[in-house]
């Protein structure tokens, strides 16, 4: 039995901002020493499975990339690229075309997102064997959970009988209202729809042909059209956009009559708000979670309290009652816990006056590196830019701004017009407006500097890419 990890990693970045932002969404977080998106990977191999399979925006490749090379044994991989989001059902389309092409149909396909929480792994292999078991018999595998509380942010999926073994589903339904959840909930036939599944490719294939051919139609066009490059699948725009928007549920499993739904008997947790990652988390005696070194609190209870500036900040609470409260270097939320659902609210207001903290994080990662923006005012920004050993920038150049490096780690090699300087640490150069530069860390180590841009306008937009590594130009 040949096992292959699909992992969707996807997400707005909305839930849980401001950490979560387009740029740096939920699967890049760090939740208990790793990000979301490597405890995903990391519960795939715990589970056999020899290969990894990850459908994602073609911007977070490089990030992706990032989480695997951390890894002391990482899997090898194939990228499906998505060029904007799409839904569920296309994604898994993709992946088991990929997949009988690249394998073979009778793969038992994982599918995993890449924001869960479960913390323990060996109930999830315990689970997924069973799952195993039933796609090799030709099942469509759906792990459910079994509801703790009348929920609305889940979708349910009713089963014939309840048991602790395999069920078969009845029936698939969307988010309820909450007086339609208490009534599932007292039944006892009803499970949360985890949205993880097991199947083989040709099974999925076959039901995405008989209940959604539109769906399996538009996902051979796209791969038909797409490009590959090493381990990367990036898809035309046109073609790619021509897949409907729809989940897997509403495609397949709604309609399909080989469901069976296996008990989850481990903890999980979709991780879809700030009260839900506080839960996550050990507490101290009055319910609070945060850092110890970084908050006082006094008269205090139930309240989290997460920090993602750099350097010694110190937050003090007094007499707090159950909030949310996330501070990152470029913006604060504060909100009670009861309303923390609400977050993306604010997100979308942001939106609509075209705020960068929707967008880009703090810290805004790129494949050479990263880069932070440490302070701005009228006519100057003041930056911190890390590059890797081996990386650089784009060749490029500037219509509104001048730039003054000083390099304070590290060996670079700056490009300014046709002249390559050999940069050391305490060493300046500058660039002026119009003039096209580069900057290459040619050092076994981080590059890190400081950047002071001046000029009327300082906007990311202003960069004229010459030439790039990257494929940006």
């Amino acid at each position: 039995m040949r096992l292959l990890s699909v992992v969707l990693s996807g997400g707005s970045g909305s839930r849980l901002w401001p950490v979560s932002r387009q740029a740096l969404p939920k699967p890049f977080m760090n939740l208990g020493g790793s990000t979301l998106l490597q405890q995903a990977i990391e519960r795939g191999q715990a589970c056999g499975t020899g290969d990894l399979m990850v459908v994602t925006n073609k911007d977070h490749q490089f990030l992706t990339k990032d989480v695997l090379r951390q890894m002391s044994d990482p899997p090898s991989a194939t990228y499906l690229l998505e060029p904007k989001g799409r839904n569920t059902a296309p994604a898994i389309a993709l992946a088991a075309l990929q997949c009988e092409r690249q394998f073979s149909g009778d793969t038992v396909m994982l599918v995993l997102s890449a924001d869960h929480l479960v913390p323990d792994v060996e109930a999830f292999v315990a689970s997924a064997s069973e799952a195993f078991r039933l796609a090799q018999e030709g099942s469509l595998v759906v792990f459910g959970i079994a509801p703790t509380a009348p929920d609305t942010g889940f979708g349910y999926v009713e089963v014939e009988r309840v048991s602790r073994e395999s069920q078969l589903a009845k029936r698939f339904v969307e988010k309820p209202d909450l007086a339609t959840a208490q009534e599932y909930l007292a039944t006892g036939r009803y499970y949360w729809n985890s949205g993880m599944f097991c199947f083989t490719a040709s099974a999925i294939v076959s039901a995405l042909e008989r209940h959604a051919p539109d769906v399996m139609n538009a996902a051979r066009h796209a791969l038909d059209t797409a490009q590959t490059k090493g381990d990367a699948i990036s898809f035309d725009l046109h073609a790619f956009g021509l897949q409907p928007d729809i989940s897997i549920d509403y495609a397949v499993m709604e309609h399909a009559d080989n469901v069976r739904v296996v008990p989850a008997r481990f903890a999980w947790s979709d991780v879809g708000s700030w009260p839900a990652v506080a839960k996550a988390q050990p507490s101290d005696a009055s319910g609070n979670t945060f850092p110890d070194d970084h908050v006082v609190a006094v008269d205090t209870t139930g309240t989290h309290i997460q920090i993602e500036s750099h350097g010694p900040k110190i937050v003090a609470a007094l007499g707090l009652r159950d909030l949310v409260i996330v501070d990152t270097p470029d913006a604060l939320l504060v909100a009670h816990k009861d309303s923390a659902q609400q977050v993306k609210k604010v997100v979308d207001i942001l939106k609509a006056r075209k705020h960068e903290t929707v967008t880009l994080p703090a810290t805004v990662h790129r494949p050479w590196g990263t880069y932070a923006s440490l302070k701005e005012e009228d006519g100057y920004k003041v930056k911190r830019i890390t590059v890797k050993p081996g990386e650089a920038l784009s060749l490029q150049y500037h219509h509104q701004r001048a730039e003054h490096w000083v390099v304070v780690q590290g060996t670079a090699m700056v490009q300014i017009g046709d002249v390559e300087h050999r940069t050391l640490p305490g060493e300046y150069r500058y660039i002026p407006l119009k003039e096209k530069h580069r900057l290459t860390n040619i050092g076994q180590d981080e590059l890190v500097l400081i950047e002071v841009q001046c000029g009327a306008y300082l906007g990311e937009d202003d960069i004229v890419r010459l030439v790039d590594t990257y494929g940006r130009v």
